[in-house]
């Protein structure tokens, strides 16, 4: 199957990067290369782009597509541990940093990933398949509290302990081992009428299921205060988040690095010392065009930040 990915607010993220031809760039979640291309397309000869993704049928794609260039360097890896990375390439700091955090359409449409609710495949779920821990780990020995915690926490879902409740109930009989069958038992949590009203039953599990296996929001604060840290003067970063829970952790490590004043409100002038570190360049998320949903529908819960190295 083609590694497809609709990549989503391209222009703006290419822009808002801010692109200086002999930099060097950082494609954190390289996936089907369509924010990478247009990097390189920008950079001369003497610039660089590193492609980082823990999907290794992400990189082997990527290097298809980017075929034509020689000014890239490609790493199966995860974008938490870009310090060891820029380490084990002798590079210091880098010119600007991009994060698209969505599932590519691939991992989506790709039965055999577990990542849809709407084919039927094997519990999975996993970002990078070398990995032990899969969906169907958490989905089968999660106790019935650590279920309610992933689903509510990390789907934001109101029948979460009813859908725990369900799911323990029901591998008391038998393992649960595919999409559908997980489908199901949520659809049966749910009272019908919240079933028929917004999106898909199962959405907001499946995402919170996603974000556990993967790690998803444990890994990502810190892995931006190690992208900003590794930034050059000026050098931006942009991130691409797809829910509340992502946009929430971006935009208070961006205000918190921007004002990282301690003292209390009283004090008439600042004694911690603590610098700005970066300056936002987005007070608000850039959001995806009218254009831009109705071409590409999942593009539209896409919201883009900024922030700027000082």
């Amino acid at each position: 199957m083609e590694f497809k990915h609709i990549s989503v607010l391209l222009n703006e993220s290419i822009k808002a990067l801010n692109i200086k031809e002999n930099g060097v760039y950082v494609d954190c979640t390289l996936g089907g290369a369509g924010h990478s291309i247009e990097i390189l397309k920008t950079l001369s000869n003497a610039g660089m782009l590193i492609g980082i993704d823990q999907d290794i049928n992400a990189i082997n794609a990527a290097k298809e597509k980017l075929k034509d260039f020689s000014n890239v360097v490609y790493v199966h890896n995860n974008f938490k541990n870009i310090s060891s990375i820029l380490e084990s390439l002798n590079i210091k700091k880098v010119d600007g940093i991009l994060m698209d955090l969505g599932v590519s359409s691939y991992q989506l449409d790709e039965g055999e990933r577990g990542f849809s609710y709407m084919k039927d495949a094997p519990l999975d779920m996993r970002m990078n398949r070398d990995n032990d821990f899969s969906a169907y780990n958490v989905v089968n020995d999660y106790s019935e509290e650590e279920l309610y915690r992933v689903i509510h926490e990390y789907g934001e879902e109101k029948f979460a302990k009813r859908i725990a409740n369900f799911i323990v109930n029901k591998r008391e009989s038998k393992h649960i081992e595919s999409t559908f069958e997980l489908v199901e038992i949520i659809k049966s949590a749910i009272p019908a009428k919240m079933r028929r009203e917004g999106p898909h039953p199962a959405k907001r599990t499946f995402q919170a299921i996603r974000i556990e296996v993967n790690g998803e929001l444990t890994i990502l604060k810190k892995a931006i205060e190690d992208c900003i840290s590794s930034l050059n003067e000026k050098g931006r970063i942009a991130i691409i988040t797809f829910h509340s829970l992502e946009d929430r952790i971006v935009k208070n490590e961006f205000r918190k690095m921007e004002n990282p004043c301690t003292c209390p409100k009283e004090f008439p002038i600042c004694i911690c010392n603590k610098k700005p570190i970066v300056k936002v360049i987005s007070r608000k998320p850039i959001d995806p065009s009218e254009n831009e949903i109705e071409s590409n529908p999942r593009s539209r819960s896409a919201k883009l930040r900024i922030a700027e190295k000082i």
